[in-house]
């Protein structure tokens, strides 16, 4: 999502870094201790081998230069050394429900990470949130952030599901089940009467099960080979194009749900599925990146977030005098 932006900011140097963070929570993740986040383990593997597949410059934790701008997916953790930046903040898909822990961050200090993605843009280290949909504004403003601060752009990795219907990936017309990765990240979840669930949704069809890249692979298939004997199980393949060839999508708490949506598929989710299409995002045929981009070039101009007050419609009222294209993101530029 990060280089997509990028793309659209050619003035600009542009470095990137995986995500981090600091004193005992980076020495954590140094040491293993913090593999089942995006600060280790395989999310962190799979960002470093994009990153070298794409030749992407990287700076590690941004230290080797001053930058104009920090553009990132995630608040949970705001690194010291970005605190006197400007920074954009782009919402990367759906927020975890909030629970005891985001109340407990909000209102009595608690670390907003301990809360997972329920307190996405808490911190208010920001000048300007990107977000997916006129509903996940509501949804934003109703959990907190100041709504001054909040732009609807889309966001670069939902904004075309359509395209995913070209694909070819050999199976059509299946039940697929979107697992998560609750149990990795230590949260509870009844894996057996959510396979259940999908056994008695599929009704004889073709199940197939899509495995969430951190999850345990060897248990999980085991688990489904228990209790759904017949169905498929992948851990690899790109999930888009599997929603795009099923007839039923079945998740939990996953982002993906929204890609079903966007493709007129029956879902089922653990969240009210009205409100999940309020929150589906804006599908602008990929122009999502060059918002986001024309917003990250005002904010380094300084001429878009004064500190008190932002336009209600930012990116059309942009567009009066930005003819063209814009922004990235972790992603750290600088003007050349």
């Amino acid at each position: 999502m990060m280089h997509q932006i990028a793309k659209h900011l050619p003035e600009c140097e542009v470095f990137y870094t995986p995500y981090y963070a600091d004193g005992f929570l980076q020495f954590m993740a140094e040491h293993g201790f913090a593999d089942f986040t995006v600060l280790g383990g395989p999310q962190r593997r799979n960002t470093e081998r994009y990153l070298s597949e794409n030749n992407l410059p990287v700076d590690f934790k941004g230290q080797n230069d001053d930058y104009d701008l920090v553009v990132t997916c995630s608040d949970l953790i705001v690194p010291k050394n970005i605190r006197d930046k400007k920074v954009v903040l782009v919402q990367e898909g759906m927020t975890d429900p909030r629970n005891m822990f985001y109340y407990l961050a909000k209102y009595c200090g608690l670390p907003r990470y301990l809360a997972s993605t329920s307190t996405t843009g808490l911190s208010d280290a920001y000048n300007v949130f990107c977000v997916a949909s006129e509903g996940y504004r509501d949804h934003f403003i109703r959990s907190g952030v100041r709504p001054e601060k909040i732009a609807v752009t889309g966001i670069p990795n939902f904004d075309n599901c359509a395209e995913y219907l070209k694909n070819d990936f050999p199976h059509k017309g299946y039940v697929l089940v979107a697992t998560s990765d609750a149990r990795e990240t230590f949260k509870y979840e009844n894996r057996k009467a959510f396979i259940l669930k999908a056994v008695e949704i599929a009704n004889g069809r073709q199940l197939i099960f899509k495995l969430h890249p951190n999850e345990n692979v060897e248990r999980a298939t085991r688990e489904i080979n228990k209790w759904a004997p017949g169905a498929l199980v992948y851990s690899t393949a790109n999930t888009n194009h599997l929603i795009a060839n099923c007839e039923t999508l079945i998740t939990r708490f996953s982002s993906v749900v929204y890609v079903g949506i966007a493709l007129g598929k029956e879902v089922y989710s653990e969240f009210d599925i009205e409100e999940l299409r309020r929150l589906t995002p804006i599908q602008n045929g990929c122009r999502s990146a060059e918002n986001i981009a024309r917003i990250c070039r005002s904010v380094m101009n300084g001429d878009f977030y004064n500190g008190s007050a932002m336009m209600k419609n930012p990116v059309r009222k942009l567009e009066k005098s930005y003819k063209g294209k814009l922004v990235p993101a972790m992603a750290k530029g600088k003007k050349k």
